[in-house]
């Protein structure tokens, strides 16, 4: 046999086309493990943003877990949910004496309910900060702002064997949309205190119209509704003003109010205007 000289690259050039073709077909070959990796990724993911739970024991169990491990517990106190019962009272006043901070707002007709009113007192004595309202939308606690529980399904109605079910929800989209809706719901809320004597005042019903306002307070909330500045009111009522800003300062704190809009909305609903 004889061999002839070629020039390298006349002779390399298909085994370079060949290995080329290779390492091609291995790149495509890792974009598409790395796609298919990255999208079971996002499967795993989003499943773990939400968790169904069952049966009241392990509702009950997941909320103790979630309690103990908490710095804020934040409650829509729904009546008539026993498929998300609330912690036992013995629990909640241990946790509030670790420091443990409490924000519930409770649903009038769940106040209504045999022993609630003493309930709700002791656990304002013991540090809860407590309001309630006429009506609430879902039953739900969040825990530190990073995880949340409500109900989906009454025992009886669905789920396994007629067990209730409730949705574990991560930090996500939905969980900040929880959030907000705690916190509308604590701002449109009546503050509840209890009396000198220990017992929980302002419950039965809405305020009485213009209930502990006195007719100066009432104008000052006037002006306050129609928008006038702060400057303008304290001259209307010849005063400075920084006493009219500390006099709107008082109403906020007597209505449970963090801003002028929630003060406006409060004192309306109480009849302060009137």
């Amino acid at each position: 046999m004889r061999y002839v000289p070629v020039a390298p690259d006349a002779a390399l050039r298909p085994l370079l086309l060949r290995g080329h073709e290779a390492l091609e077909s291995a790149r495509r070959g890792v974009e598409q493990l790395t796609e298919e990796y990255r999208a079971g990724g996002r499967r795993h993911d989003a499943g773990q943003l939400v968790e169904v739970i069952t049966g009241v024991s392990v509702i009950r169990q997941r909320l103790r877990h979630m309690a103990y491990g908490a710095s804020e517990m934040r409650w829509l106190c729904k009546a008539g949910h026993v498929a998300m019962p609330a912690a036992e009272n013995d629990e909640e006043w241990e946790l509030l004496a670790r420091g443990v901070r409490y924000e519930a707002i409770y649903e009038r007709a769940l106040l209504e309910e045999p022993g609630m009113v003493d309930n709700v007192a002791r656990s304002i004595r013991a540090g809860e900060q407590a309001r309630a309202t006429g009506t609430l939308p879902v039953r739900m606690v969040i825990a530190d702002g990073s995880i949340a529980i409500c109900p989906l399904m009454h025992g009886g109605s669905g789920g396994s064997l007629g067990e209730p079910t409730a949705a574990v929800v991560h930090g996500s989209s939905l969980l900040d949309a929880l959030i907000a809706l705690f916190e509308s719901q604590w701002a449109a809320a009546s503050p509840l205190h209890v009396t000198d004597s220990g017992e929980l005042a302002d419950f039965g019903g809405s305020p009485r119209p213009g209930a502990n306002v006195a007719d100066d307070e009432r104008y000052l909330l006037s002006l306050v509704v129609a928008g006038v500045a702060d400057k303008a009111i304290a001259s209307q009522l010849r005063v400075s003003q920084r006493t009219v800003q500390r006099r709107i300062q008082v109403l906020m704190q007597r209505a449970g109010a963090a801003t002028r809009t929630q003060l406006v909305w409060q004192a309306a609903r109480r009849g302060w205007l009137s």
